[in-house]
């Protein structure tokens, strides 16, 4: 009998597309849940104060944003797995599947605080506009050093 040659490596491209697929997914779950939910807080705040909405749009864009994030290190996971070119092992796959993992939960906990921001708006304060701001621009900054 042939002895079995399984080495492992054969199950790694698995997951490093499971990585890419998580970073994905989670952040784009995050930015419709966060686009959704500050924009229900931006079109309250718009019933009260009008001349304001286009002011508070900003956590609506940001939300936007994280699932471009998610899609950037999906690509970059996805185009570094090529087997054929190099070798590809069980490592790499668990590292490129932590990396979307870490690199999704993030976005989707970004997309979540990202409610909170949004929904600030509707009761709205001149005076807290630039910590509003600060606010929204502060999440994602955080959110984007950990990819």
């Amino acid at each position: 009998m042939v002895g079995s040659t399984f080495s492992g490596g054969e199950t790694a491209p698995f997951f490093g597309f499971l990585g890419a697929t998580a970073a994905l997914v989670f952040s784009c779950m995050g930015a419709a849940y966060g686009t959704a939910k500050s924009g229900v807080g931006v079109a309250s705040m718009g019933v009260m104060r009008p001349e304001l909405v286009i002011k508070f749009i900003v956590p609506v864009v940001m939300a936007g944003a994280l699932g471009i994030y998610g899609l950037i290190i999906a690509i970059i996971i996805s185009t570094s797995i090529n087997p054929k070119d190099k070798s590809y092992f069980l490592f790499d796959g668990y590292a490129h599947l932590s990396s979307g993992l870490a690199c999704g939960l993030a976005r989707l906990a970004a997309g979540m605080a990202n409610r909170i921001v949004g929904d600030s708006g509707v009761s709205f304060n001149p005076k807290t506009l630039f910590s509003f701001l600060l606010q929204s621009l502060g999440m994602m900054g955080c959110v984007s050093q950990g990819a």
